[in-house]
């Protein structure tokens, strides 16, 4: 199995309100996102891909238009944890491109969300 990966990149504030009032994801804060998504493939296309990198320029310009510098609370119906966000990236994905098979999320430089079905 051939596998590739890109890295992309947003701000975005969010709250987690159905947490206890106590921790301190229930208060307005924001995070420095990093999205990575892997696509696999069992051949290579003839010009040697998996899939070509610059196919992906529609996922740049969806996170763009539609999560950077904005309130993950106002864009997403389920709560913005980093686990949905990475099914929610997935999901648009995997609609695009059939190689899709996993989407990372992180948060801090720390922390990691996978969704993989």
């Amino acid at each position: 199995m051939f596998r590739i990966r890109k890295e992309f990149h947003f701000s975005a504030s969010h709250r987690l309100a159905h947490l206890p009032d106590d921790h301190q994801c229930a208060r307005l804060h924001g995070h420095n996102y990093i999205v990575v998504v892997e696509l696999a493939a069992e051949s290579l296309t003839r010009d040697g891909f998996v899939r070509d990198y610059h196919d992906l320029a529609p996922f740049k310009a969806y996170i763009d238009g539609t999560f950077d510098h904005r309130h993950l609370n106002d864009v997403l119906d389920v709560p913005s944890t980093a686990e949905h966000l990475a099914r929610h990236f997935h999901d648009w994905c995997r609609a695009r491109w059939r190689e899709t098979a996993a989407v990372f999320v992180s948060e801090t430089p720390k922390t990691w969300a996978e969704y993989r079905p």
